[in-house]
């Protein structure tokens, strides 16, 4: 058991029996619960072909190690993600799709990063990036915020966020960066190309050597009395933007 992930929650589940039901080894709920949102996750793991263990709270409090299980616990495989952008890049060229990046630069609220990474997922982000130094790392919050996305998308932390942003213009990824001085707006970007969007954090926003490492910077348009969006809603601003071009 020591070698398996836990996956507590019914988001973190249920995206787990969506993508790769044959990695989940042992599921448990609570015996006492009979309501129509457990029903309904035992009929989809049922239909998934994954056996489910009815338990006491006790058990699934000891299971979940803290984490809020809503009653669900899983025992799965740790899946494989992608450990560096060149992976990430590789893996992409030999499908010929276009690379959608999501760079996170001072974002240290798990919460946001929960709530961003949760947004990558639903927008079809291939690798969210962050430097070591200034960002959270995939700490339990992160992971029930993030509702199953922190175990799909891969989140790569590296040492020198500046030289990784070269590196990806090496690559021909396009560096879009959000600064609310910027002339431009990010509906003019264009959104089709491999890309990667770079936010900062809420107030502080990118550090100067990450904006001046971008290819673009644009503005979200603001046309109230805020100054700023969190970084959450920021980055599902732009990201859904990217959607929407490549859609069309």
């Amino acid at each position: 058991m020591a070698s398996h992930q836990v996956l507590a929650g019914f988001h973190a589940v249920v995206a787990r029996l969506r993508h790769a039901p044959a990695s989940i080894k042992e599921l448990y709920v609570e015996a006492s619960r009979r309501d129509k949102r457990m029903q309904t996750f035992i009929d989809q793991a049922q239909a998934a072909q994954v056996r489910v263990h009815p338990v006491s709270t006790e058990r699934l409090d000891g299971l979940a190690r803290g984490i809020k299980h809503q009653g669900v616990v899983a025992l799965a495989e740790a899946e494989k993600l992608a450990v560096d952008v060149d992976e990430v890049l590789d893996g992409l060229e030999d499908k010929g799709q276009p690379a959608l990046l999501l760079i996170l630069d001072g974002v240290t609220d798990p919460h946001n990063l929960g709530a961003c990474l949760r947004t990558a997922d639903a927008a079809g982000v291939h690798a969210v990036i962050a430097p070591r130094d200034r960002a959270v790392g995939l700490n339990s919050t992160v992971t029930r915020v993030a509702c199953g996305a922190a175990e799909i998308v891969p989140y790569i932390m590296v040492t020198n966020l500046a030289r990784t942003m070269r590196q990806l213009k090496e690559r021909n990824v396009w560096l879009v960066g959000t600064d609310d001085q910027a002339s431009g707006d990010l509906y003019q970007v264009d959104a089709r190309r491999s890309m990667a969007w770079v936010l900062g954090a809420e107030g502080e926003g990118m550090r100067r050597l990450t904006g001046e490492t971008c290819d673009q910077r644009v503005a979200i348009p603001m046309l109230g009395s805020v100054e700023s969006l969190n970084v959450s809603v920021a980055s599902a601003v732009c990201l859904y933007e990217s959607v929407r071009q490549r859609q069309r």
